[in-house]
């Protein structure tokens, strides 16, 4: 097992506000440590495109991970990606943004319900009912699913993160079974790929988004594509844990994980 090549479709460069290393510095880096694949998959909230220079940021990220791609072919497999956060709150503005570049991979994700912040500023839930932001964000989820316009669905217990970092606890996700069901449902009746991020290992709370009992539940209501990504900010991150995501995959049931060219998928096995 421990020979099998490690894929990560979600990283993050210096495009990224909160990203570190140029593209070609981490691409050279994930090449140097034997990565098989890498998908360079830098921020574009949607809902704040223009006022944070999100316009600026995907220009950028396309044209060099565009070169780098082509300046290592042969060396390592580079894909030009992008994680579009809150597509479906600016749907027009979302489509014209992933029409204008030839991506391989498109990630669908939520950092922050409507007129909010990111969960990741969030420095307290003193008067917050978490229950019901919690509702609200999976409902968001599941209409992220309905616009569909990606091909992984991202870190689905992203807000878990900061709970933890906050307030001390681990959210029960059973609590929110039968909107978590539909969500996973939709996934698989779209044909997305449900990721496995690994970045919340780097975290207090020291977890994978999501857990193994909900990647389970995905097969059994009919899921057939997993994405794995350790949501590297660092060049010497990409592919940490992506082999304890292979174990979660395996023990859920799946062989294979997804890989991405031109926005078509194929499969990479793990057994």
């Amino acid at each position: 097992m421990n020979n099998i090549a490690i894929i990560d479709l979600h990283t993050h460069t210096i495009n990224s506000p909160d990203g570190n290393h140029e593209a070609l510095f981490m691409a050279e880096t994930a090449r140097d440590n034997k990565i098989h694949t890498v998908a360079f998959t830098d921020h574009c909230e949607v809902d704040y495109f223009y006022k944070d220079n999100y316009d600026k940021v995907v220009e950028n990220s396309f044209k060099d991970v565009s070169e780098v791609s082509e300046k290592l072919k042969g060396q390592i497999n580079v894909l030009k990606g992008i994680e579009l956060a809150q597509p479906h709150y600016i749907p027009e503005l979302a489509q014209q943004i992933i029409d204008s570049h030839n991506y391989d991979v498109v990630i669908g994700s939520i950092h922050n319900l409507r007129e909010q912040e990111d969960f990741y500023f969030w420095k307290s839930f003193d008067g917050i009912d978490i229950e019901a932001t919690m509702n609200e964000y999976f409902d968001e989820l599941i209409k992220m699913l309905e616009w569909g316009n990606f091909e992984i669905l991202a870190h689905i217990t992203y807000p878990f993160r900061y709970i933890y970092n906050i307030c001390g606890y681990v959210e029960d996700i059973n609590k929110y079974k039968n909107k978590v069901d539909e969500l996973l449902k939709l996934c698989a009746e779209k044909d997305k790929a449900l990721e496995i991020n690994m970045g919340g290992l780097k975290y207090p709370i020291n977890k994978p988004s999501p857990d193994l009992d909900t990647i389970k539940r995905y097969k059994e209501l009919g899921g057939k594509l997993i994405s794995v990504g350790s949501d590297s900010h660092y060049a010497e991150r990409i592919g940490v844990n992506i082999d304890k995501a292979y174990d979660i995959a395996r023990e859920a049931g799946f062989k294979s994980v997804a890989i991405f060219k031109d926005r078509k998928i194929s499969e990479f096995a793990i057994v």
